[in-house]
């Protein structure tokens, strides 16, 4: 069964329905201008504003790519920023108070890393996995969606130096993932200082979209204590990213080259990897193709993750990634001369299409 699209009336067979907006249409301005009503749609199920704000005279927020204006009694775009009797507050994010879950994950996990990462031989010991509940971006197909349901002020929270505390001998490793903790970076930041002198791994999953100078400072914890910063390249055309994320790239590939270019540093244990979830129509062999050719023109043997999709939030019509998509994906990769490709999580891989 196909879905006429939206924007050019034709019908495709991947089309998720919250967007109905066909993977080429998806592409052109008139569709990224359609997807803004399904992110505003989306961002008012959790409280959370529809943009960036922009207020003449807001105060600014300089953490992420958003770059907020943010106005008295306004969000910021992240939901943890307000600005309250003309006075910049954080409701989380900061070394006070960071809100989050956290778990002792034995090891070898699965990591995105796990094919390159040191963790993975580390048998007997674990990873504490620190998942942020927060976002800098609004990702229609989300995997950790959930975390949106968690009210800043409401939460009692942790501070920087309470989990670094929750380290233990046997803790190998750290990773920061989300959500993203680029909407959190000064408390990841903290929390890293402290394990760091503890002689944790330090490790972070992001797309990307932290102020540049933090995150030079994260990939710099990785680097003293050899982990690694996996970039979570969602699409390289900035409309396709805009579609489906609600926001542009540029901040995300600008980052991903800085830290790229100190791979040679640590080659013998990878410094950056990439990854990139499989979106069935939307994110196609043509689409990782130019990631792939982005990623080797940072550096060709960057590790590169191919990561089979979940049907989840509000794209959860879609059909899991099949083997076919995944395959073509990977020899795609290859071609544009990446010698290190992975394809992840193959257990959710199908045969739908």
């Amino acid at each position: 069964m196909t879905t006429p699209c939206q924007v050019c009336g034709e019908n495709h067979p991947f089309i998720a329905s919250y967007l109905d907006i066909c993977p080429e249409c998806a592409r052109t301005p008139r569709g990224v201008s359609k997807a803004q009503s399904a992110h505003i749609a989306a961002r008012a199920l959790f409280g959370l504003p529809k943009n960036p704000p922009r207020t003449k005279d807001g105060v600014i927020c300089k953490l992420c790519a958003s770059h907020c204006e943010i106005g008295e009694g306004e969000l910021g775009y992240c939901g943890l920023r307000t600005v309250q009797d003309g006075v910049f507050r954080h409701l989380a994010g900061t070394p006070r108070k960071g809100i989050l879950h956290w778990y002792r994950d034995p090891l070898p996990t699965n990591c995105v890393a796990d094919w390159v990462c040191s963790g993975s031989q580390k048998y007997g010991k674990h990873n504490l996995a620190v998942f942020y509940t927060s976002c800098t971006l609004d990702c229609l197909f989300c995997q950790n969606w959930h975390y949106r349901k968690v009210d800043p002020e409401g939460s009692e929270g942790i501070t920087a130096q309470a989990l670094a505390d929750c380290a233990t001998r046997l803790s190998y490793c750290v990773c920061f993932f989300g959500g993203d903790p680029a909407s959190q970076l000064p408390h990841a930041l903290a929390t890293a200082k402290s394990l760091a002198e503890k002689g944790v791994v330090v490790c972070w999953e992001t797309a990307g979209t932290a102020n540049p100078k933090l995150m030079d400072r994260a990939v710099s914890y990785s680097i003293q204590t050899g982990g690694c910063v996996k970039f979570d390249l969602k699409a390289h055309s900035e409309s396709l990213h805009k579609t489906l994320t609600g926001r542009g790239n540029n901040q995300t590939l600008e980052n991903f080259a800085r830290a790229g270019g100190k791979f040679q540093e640590r080659p013998d244990s990878p410094l950056v990897i990439a990854s990139t979830l499989l979106v069935p129509g939307y994110i196609g062999v043509e689409e990782v193709r130019r990631i792939a050719a982005f990623i080797a023109g940072v550096n060709r043997d960057i590790p590169y993750a191919l990561l089979g999709f979940s049907p989840q939030f509000l794209m959860n019509d879609l059909p899991r990634t099949s083997v076919e998509h995944a395959e073509a994906a990977y020899q795609a990769s290859v071609g544009e001369g990446l010698t290190n490709v992975r394809i992840g999580n193959r257990h959710l891989l199908g045969y739908e299409y």
